[in-house]
Parts: C-alpha cells; structure tokens; sequence
C-alpha cells in the first residue's frame, strides 16, 4: 500500500474526520462559552516556634514584642488562566484557624500592589483619636478583601501575610472570589516542567506518543527499529507534552483575542 492508497482508505478517512470533528468542537466550545477560570496556590513556610527542650533550651517568638506559639510566612499566587480580561474583581482572604498579621502584595510583572476594597476599608476606619474595637481587630487578623481593577489574561497575583497559627496545625488561609462568570480552583504544589506541571505534561506526552507509535507502525516496516524508537520517545515523553500544552496556550490566548 502506498502512501496515496494509504491516505485514500476509508477507515483513515473516517478516524482523520473524527479527530477533526472533535478538535474543532473543543475549539469551538472554548471559544464560544470562554468560561473564567482563576487558579490558586498556597504555601507556607515556618519562621519560628515557641518551644521548651531539655536538650536545647527554650525558644520564645515574639511579634512587635507580643508573644506567640509560631511564625510562618504564607504566599498564595492567583493566576488568570481564562481568554478573558477582568475589570474590579474583589479577592476575599480568609481563614478561621489562623491570626493573620502584616501583609504583602503585587500584581506580578507590575510595580502595582492590591489595594484594599472600598467595603473593607470602610470597616476598619478608626476616627482621629480612636482606637479599633474588637470587632475590627477580629476582621483584620481574620480576613483581608481586595480590589483588583485590571486582571488580564495569564496575570498572577502573589499575597504574603506574616501569621501565627492557633493551634500546632499548619495556618490554613483560604481564597474565593466575587466574579460573574468565574470559577475558582486551588492547586496544590506541583512539580513542574517547563513552566507545565508534570502529570499533565505527561499525559499529552503519552497521547502524543500513541500517535507516533501508529505513525511507525504504519511507515517503518523493522519493528526492531519501531521498538528503539518507542522506548527512546518513552523516556523523554514529558518534554514533547510539555512543548505541546505551551503551544495549546498561545493558540488560546491568540483565538481569546
């Protein structure tokens, strides 16, 4: 069989078709509905624990001279992974376990930080020659609400807040969102490949690998050179999957506008 009688059969037709059938629906899906989708990350680093050791002797960690059990520094990245842009989306921070303190925050690749919400501010305002109540003091170790007036496409956010967790657990600090259209996911750390996390990049991998075994199959006629060709593809398959999602992305981003 040749190549012409090859591309001329009809079950190659029909599996081309499907394939083309599927791969504009998808596109065409993505396109139309555009559905928001934010990302998140937490991660927390210990800073200091109050301890008492036989051995070592004692450990006692302050925070502007108060003390407290511990100290961890916690950094949650927000990332838009949607085609669309996005004009003041409020960020809510919360958590119930933990105190939160001082805070910082940036628009990633901007010299911009978070500002604090119109409703949230309004909330804290002390008058000249007042203290805060208890009540603010309650929200402001409790929960932080920001605006973002411009979020584009493929833009993070990083927050880090200095906290003391209330118990001997890991601080747990939580995002959601106020947005119309948008849906909120957490992730958790993931080890990554070329800026792709590696299940994922190993997945497409695979598939891409199928399609390449068929490939072979069909054109190479030693199936000893068809098997060193599988098993070398096989140990380098995250490489090709991660290649292929980076250029999945821009296809996105381009037929997102």
């Amino acid at each position: 069989m040749n190549i012409l009688q090859l591309f001329q059969s009809e079950y190659i037709s029909i599996i081309a078709g499907g394939l083309g059938g599927i791969v504009t629906a998808w596109l065409t899906q993505r396109v139309l509905n555009k559905r928001g989708i934010f990302t998140y990350s937490v991660t927390h680093t210990r800073v200091g624990v109050t301890a008492e050791d036989a051995i070592f002797g004692n450990v006692a960690v302050s925070w502007n001279g108060n003390p407290v059990q511990n100290l961890y520094l916690s950094t949650i990245e927000m990332k838009n992974e949607s085609m669309n842009d996005y004009e003041n989306v409020v960020v809510n921070a919360f958590t119930n376990d933990t105190l939160m303190m001082t805070e910082q925050t940036q628009l990633l690749d901007t010299p911009n930080i978070l500002e604090w919400s119109e409703k949230y501010k309004n909330q804290l305002h002390v008058e000249p020659g007042s203290n805060p109540s208890e009540k603010q003091w309650t929200t402001y170790n409790g929960q932080r609400e920001y605006i973002i007036p411009i979020f584009n496409r493929s833009q993070s956010i990083k927050i880090t807040y200095l906290n003391s967790a209330k118990s001997n657990e890991m601080p747990s600090i939580w995002l959601s969102i106020a947005q119309k259209g948008v849906k909120l996911k957490f992730r958790g750390p993931q080890n990554q490949i070329l800026g792709v996390p590696q299940n994922q990049a190993a997945f497409v991998g695979v598939l891409l690998g199928v399609a390449v075994l068929v490939a072979l199959v069909i054109f190479v006629a030693e199936l000893w050179a068809v098997a060193i060709a599988a098993m070398t593809y096989g140990l380098v398959a995250q490489l090709p999957g991660a290649y292929a999602i980076k250029a999945i992305r821009r296809l996105r981003e381009a037929i997102g506008g």
